[in-house]
């Protein structure tokens, strides 16, 4: 299991660009997937984008696609989700997950994920 802690949410008005980052703990880091959840108040927990273990593919929900772009370092232990263009219905708390030995694929789901951060909330104003 890692350690996960997201930084980097806040408000901004549409249009706009934020970066959130995610820490990772232990040594293990490049073995496990990494993905980016989010949820709106009132709704379920949705996928946003996974990236794979060597960082050289990555899937992304329709909705956020050509605006997201998902990211990691092994070196440092980091995943990033840079996201642009951003819009109202983006507005959640957006969440870091990690997964050991779920495969890489285009639409994991929160079952398939067994460390979560704590969340970091984005809003975006119109």
């Amino acid at each position: 299991q890692v350690q996960l802690v997201e930084s980097g949410g806040g408000l901004v008005q549409a249009g706009g660009s934020l970066r959130l980052s995610c820490a990772a703990s232990g040594r293990t880091f490049s073995n496990h997937l990494m993905g980016w959840f989010r949820q709106a108040p009132g709704k379920e927990r949705e996928f946003v984008a996974t990236i794979s273990r060597s960082g050289t593919g990555a899937y992304y929900a329709d909705s956020v696609k050509g605006r997201f772009t998902i990211s990691r370092d092994n070196v440092k232990n980091m995943v990033y989700l840079q996201m642009n263009s951003l819009k109202p219905e983006d507005t959640a708390v957006y969440y870091c997950a990690a997964a050991r030995f779920t495969p890489f694929r285009s639409t994991p789901t929160t079952a398939d994920f067994g460390s979560w951060g704590q969340g970091t909330q984005v809003t975006v104003s119109s």
